[in-house]
């Protein structure tokens, strides 16, 4: 071929791919594809032996000649032929779209992205919130305001209502002070939860430091809105320690948390005087409601008019506190046998009148029922009555009928409270004692005769945390203890459950402890070195806490400390070796003993010896070498006369038997390459030992499976 004029060469076709990516990815900041190519081009070829290179000026992508020498145009939308490129190259800087073209199409029209502002939903409910917060002040209506809260929704952002409500009505005067105040209190639990009021005040004592800087009082109103929550109920008072214990002490919400404790919470009459520090005027116009409600029904008593009481209870205005309504007339119809009835008929015609809601109702029996107690002490039958009026309001269509099951759930749960509050005071004391005297065997017969099981993992949690501010000593009994209570009277689940439990309060327990997290995540990496949990279990404990928290952090420490080089025992040792050394030693001292027993055949020396160990919870090291010297010496006779001494005396548990059995069998396969007949012998052993109690049945059982399978 004489020329090469109409082809590329190779340098040039990848200078083609390169400029032809660049147009696609870059083609709002980089030159017109045919700029590029066109600077390139027109250069002469290195290898065209001098002639002309392809193509030259403007005009070099337009057009291209064909092997025929003519000049061809590409065609539109490419597909031009072999060796065009189509329309990616026939760009014209002065190119535009007519719309009147009858070719013209949309799609080949400029676009432009449109920002749309993606909403919060956080600022909607803010606004919202904001709303009807001033419409209430305005009004004063604690219906509608509630009602508004409801069709809101988004309950998740309410403690962001409290702050907002608390923070506006610091700037106003007394009188919105108090209406925020009766507002919280209406709303406590119908509308808001407990847990939402107490994250509202957690904000709004985090903030004070900014509320003073446009409030100078802000500290003193402030402290007096916590001391009211405390006093109207709607937190607790264990709420201001904790509180204490959070925030800074050289903040402003450290300053209102004690404000509130010492200068409101701890004078004489401070409930009547937190509730008065405002003017009274809400709280007098309740106090008042609560006198004429008084008189409507002690009226109602003489007339048994129903239709004129419900007139007058709806003339009080006062919907968001009918619940006392409802417990004022209860309390009437207990007093006297022939009231009952009345009350009962006027319950029911304000029910279906709808001039008693619900929720009013079921709140107004709450109240009752949480005030019973009291209440039995002038009517020594409340609680009989009570129990009596509750299925004849549910079956008369006026009382909700999950209150049925709330109450005996109620009763129920306050039974399990009760009982789990004196489980914790006794084993406090159990635990004392332990650290003071070291008898493993008297906390177990103490914890046996609790009779809650169902508690272990309470009794764990209890353990440590009393270890923890303690000396090495004493964590290094706690987790001897629990290696002993794993044996006798814990399950795995029982001792991962407390755990769990330790480790999800561990923030909390850093608060008072400062090296909380280094200790705990040495019990936990103790408890497995102990053979108490198995290493697989710290990676179930962890998917039971909450994510990049502390106790998953502490699970990760202790992972590390038992992966470590040595860790067996150095972690038996961590707390300055106290009984881990011990743990070691006895290992040799059971050998010595045995050793001694085997010559001088004393039963009850040999038991002494191993009474005087102190290690009830690693008796089953004591079964499982008198197991082995009995196959290994055959002296079978004086170990089965030992093992029974022992047994009887209760100086080895079923529990420590069985386990001592366990790990001989475990180990059958090795000793079987030293002594030939060992699964023979242990066979024989089994027997006597079924023969004489000394095993678990669920031994026996798996034993008999085993055997099945084999």
């Amino acid at each position: 071929m004489a020329s090469n004029e109409g082809f590329l060469t190779d340098e040039q076709r990848e200078m083609m791919k390169v400029a032809t990516e660049n147009a696609v990815n870059h083609s709002t900041s980089q030159k017109p594809l045919s700029s590029l190519l066109s600077e390139y081009v027109a250069k002469p070829s290195a290898t065209a032996g001098g002639g002309k290179g392809y193509g030259g000026g403007s005009n070099a992508v337009k057009h291209r000649r064909s092997h025929a020498g003519k000049s061809v145009r590409a065609k539109k939308d490419g597909c031009g032929g072999k060796g065009n490129w189509g329309k990616l190259i026939d760009m014209d800087a002065d190119y535009q779209i007519d719309r009147n073209d009858p070719n013209y199409d949309s799609g080949e029209e400029p676009f432009e992205l449109v920002g749309a502002t993606v909403s919060d939903p956080l600022d909607d409910y803010k606004k919202a919130v904001a709303s009807i917060i001033d419409e209430y002040f305005s009004t004063g209506d604690v219906d509608v305001a509630a009602a508004d809260l409801i069709e809101l929704g988004s309950n998740e952002y309410h403690p962001y209502f409290i702050k907002r409500l608390v923070s506006v009505s610091m700037d106003r005067h007394d009188k919105e002070k108090e209406m925020a105040s009766v507002l919280l209190s209406s709303l406590y639990t119908d509308v808001i939860n407990p847990n939402h009021i107490r994250d509202g005040f957690v904000l709004l004592l985090e903030s004070a430091d900014d509320f003073v800087v446009d409030i100078p009082d802000a500290v003193n109103v402030l402290a007096l809105f916590l001391a009211r929550a405390v006093v109207d109920d709607i937190l607790p008072p264990a709420f201001l320690p904790r509180a204490s214990k959070a925030l800074p002490v050289s903040s402003k919400g450290y300053q209102v948390v004690q404000t509130a404790e010492k200068s409101y919470l701890s004078a004489a009459h401070h409930a009547e005087l937190v509730e008065r520090r405002w003017g009274g005027m809400t709280r007098t116009s309740v106090e008042e409601v609560k006198k004429k409600i008084a008189d409507i029904l002690k009226e109602y008593m003489e007339t048994g008019d129903a239709y004129e009481a419900c007139r007058c209870i709806r003339e009080l205005g006062v919907s968001f506190f009918h619940h006392e309504v409802v417990k004022r007339a209860l309390v009437s119809g207990m007093e006297s046998d022939a009231a009952e009835p009345l009350v009962l008929n006027l319950l029911k015609e304000a029910a279906s009148e709808n001039l008693i809601s619900s929720s009013q109702m079921v709140k107004g029996f709450s109240r009752l029922r949480e005030s019973l107690d009291d209440l039995a002490l002038d009517i020594p039958s409340a609680k009989s009555k009570f129990d009596l009026i509750v299925p004849k309001a549910i079956s008369g269509g006026w009382l909700d009928a999950s209150f049925s099951d709330a109450s005996g759930e109620s009763g129920r749960q306050q039974m399990e409270d009760e009982k789990l509050k004196r489980f914790k005071e006794e084993v406090v004391t159990i635990i004392h004692e332990y650290f003071n005297s070291d008898d493993i065997p008297e906390l177990i017969r103490s914890l046996e005769d609790l009779g809650a099981p169902e508690y272990n993992p309470i009794f764990l949690k209890k353990l440590v945390t009393l270890a923890l501010d303690r000396k090495n000593r004493e964590k290094e009994m706690a987790s001897v203890l629990l290696s002993s209570l794993h044996i006798e009277m814990f399950t795995t689940e029982d001792v991962a459950d407390g755990f769990v439990m330790l480790l999800e309060s561990a923030e909390d327990t850093a608060l008072d402890i400062l090296d909380a997290s280094n200790e705990l995540a040495l019990f936990l990496a103790r408890a497995v070195i102990d053979d108490v949990l198995a290493p697989y279990s710290l990676e179930e404990i962890s998917s039971r806490l909450q994510p990049n928290s502390s106790g998953t952090e502490t699970v990760k420490m202790a992972r590390s400390l038992i992966f470590a080089r040595h860790a067996g025992e150095r972690l038996l040792r961590c707390w300055g070796g106290g009984t881990g050394w011990a743990v070691e030693d006895a290992k040799d001292k059971i050998l010595n003993l045995l050793e001694e027993y085997e010559s001088s055949g004393l039963v009850s020396e040999a038991c002494k010896c191993i009474h005087e160990l102190g290690m009830p919870f690693f008796n089953h090291e004591v079964v499982k070498k008198a197991l082995v010297m009995a196959m290994e010496k055959k002296k079978d006779k004086i170990v089965m006369e030992l093992l029974q001494e022992s047994f009887g005396e209760g100086l080895i548990t079923i529990n420590q038997m069985t386990k001592g059995f366990t790990r001989v069998k475990d180990g059958l396969e090795d000793l079987a390459l030293d002594i030939p007949n060992a699964k023979e012998k242990f066979s024989e052993y089994v027997e006597h030992a079924k023969k004489n109690g000394w095993v678990s049945s669920s031994f026996v059982t798996s034993l008999t499976e085993d055997s099945k399978l084999g």
